[in-house]
């Protein structure tokens, strides 16, 4: 409630008698509350985080979590001598989390969170670009993967790397292990297998890619590692598929990042790159910081950054371990798969990524399997007037005639949502059916973010092998 700062109602103070400040710096004060209540009441525009199943990120945190990110608000996390047991939390995180990804030496290797999993990925890939200049690479160096986030097109642009992306050639919505040759040679720095693909959820085969790589070398082609991006993947698997094999139980794995903030249930700020072995992060690419009279590696794009987010991260792993991480996430698998049976039955939908636990995240993917008079951005855009917020896109090369949609299930979504989403649906397909739109809507009409980009400035080289 409002401090009584005026006789008269917040409503009809000074503040409220003009628009806010747009464009220019604001000349003049305003009450604490006034200035909170424009911003507050602007927000109500936004759409409901709990709502939105086109995110990958934590919608649902709980007042623990909560208390310590508002304890944790004034601490930078690079400043290790500062706050040292800020630093001491996020030393255990790296260990606990090499241990999950089975490092030979959990104790021994070195690993950082990161503002998100694109950072992480971003310093995978530069260990990755610095070993091999290491090993006598020379010329322009490439990174082959198949269909993958924006940040790996960012990577590729900013720290000068062709990205030798994998067109999606006939029924294949991933990378496979007979595209190797045809991408790598040797000035490839790292194949990057995506364990959690953004546009389907599917997991690529990890050690299928790592496999097909030990052939190539065996027959005489270069030695490539392996940077598995598992932003979502990484904290599924280890609970839900243990038996899968995609991470450091591959030698040729040098490397993983993973974000915190999306299946680690962390609060949005978090990722985290951690190295097979020491051996595996060049040491060009760190940095000494004095920390409790001595000093501690660091190794981040970022230097000023909160340290909240490392904290609830602590304070995850240790609340749930490895049974509660395991029966949480199981938990929201098996609400993906009570939507996947509902989304099957309701229209001409033909499923994608079902949402099991062995093949991929915890997210439901389908298309069009019969024409219809309406498109998934009709069904999109229905959605949205209901508060729903369920993306409809076209696939990445060479099927982006192709447009899918895709529903990601998170920590605090449950079966009762799952009904009411269905129950929203049906209707609109029904309402679709009964009164057919004369041309069913575009993209561009519907938008949505798919976490993919389009740069400004093409580089067609980027997108294919030579």
């Amino acid at each position: 409630m409002a401090e009584n700062l005026d006789p008269h109602d917040l409503f009809s103070l000074p503040g409220f008698a003009r628009p806010a400040p747009h464009d220019e710096f604001p000349a003049y004060e305003l009450f604490p509350d006034v200035a909170y209540e424009i911003v507050h009441d602007e927000l109500l525009l936004d759409g409901v985080s709990r709502m939105n199943l086109a995110t990958f990120c934590t919608t649902w945190v709980d007042d623990n979590a909560r208390r310590l990110m508002a304890e944790s608000i004034d601490k930078n996390i690079v400043d290790k001598d500062e706050y040292p047991q800020t630093a001491e939390l996020e030393r255990r995180c790296v260990r606990m989390l090499a241990d999950l990804w089975h490092s030979p030496d959990p104790a021994s290797t070195l690993g950082t969170s990161t503002t998100g999993s694109s950072e992480a990925a971003m310093l995978g890939g530069l260990a990755a670009k610095f070993r091999w200049r290491a090993g006598g690479g020379t010329g322009t160096p490439n990174l082959v993967c198949g269909p993958v986030q924006v940040c790996w097109e960012k990577f590729a642009r900013y720290f000068d790397v062709e990205l030798r992306q994998v067109p999606l050639r006939g029924d294949r919505y991933t990378l496979h292990p007979d595209d190797l040759a045809t991408y790598c040679d040797d000035n490839t720095i790292a194949v990057v297998p995506t364990f959690g693909q953004t546009f389907t959820g599917l997991y690529e085969d990890v050690a299928a890619i790592s496999a097909g790589l030990d052939q190539l070398h065996a027959a005489g082609g270069p030695d490539i590692p392996i940077h598995v991006d598992a932003a979502s993947g990484g904290f599924l698997a280890p609970f839900t598929a243990p038996d899968l094999v995609w991470d450091f139980r591959l030698p040729r794995v040098k490397s993983i990042n993973a974000s915190g903030h999306k299946t680690g249930l962390a609060p949005l700020g978090v990722g985290w790159a951690i190295w097979r072995e020491a051996a595996d992060l060049p040491p060009e690419l760190i940095f000494d910081v004095d920390y409790l009279g001595g000093h501690m590696p660091t190794f981040n794009l970022n230097f000023s950054r909160p340290g909240g987010q490392a904290i609830a991260q602590y304070y995850e792993f240790i609340r749930l371990g490895r049974i509660g991480y395991t029966r949480v996430q199981s938990a929201i698998y098996l609400v993906a798969e009570h939507f996947a049976k509902g989304i099957s039955g309701l229209g001409p939908f033909e499923l994608i990524h079902g949402g099991q636990p062995k093949h991929g995240i915890a997210a439901v993917s389908w298309r069009l399997a019969a024409d219809a008079e309406y498109s998934l951005y009709d069904v999109s855009d229905h959605l949205r007037s209901r508060g729903w917020l369920i993306a409809a896109y076209p696939l990445p090369a060479d099927r982006q005639d192709e447009t899918i949609m895709r529903a990601v299930f998170r920590h605090g979504f449950t079966l009762d949502m799952v009904d009411l989403l269905l129950a929203d649906i049906r209707r609109g397909l029904d309402q679709l059916t009964r009164n057919p739109r004369r041309t069913p809507m575009t993209r561009a009409e519907v938008g949505g973010f798919t976490h993919d980009a389009t740069p400004t400035v093409p580089l067609p080289s980027h997108r294919r092998a030579p």
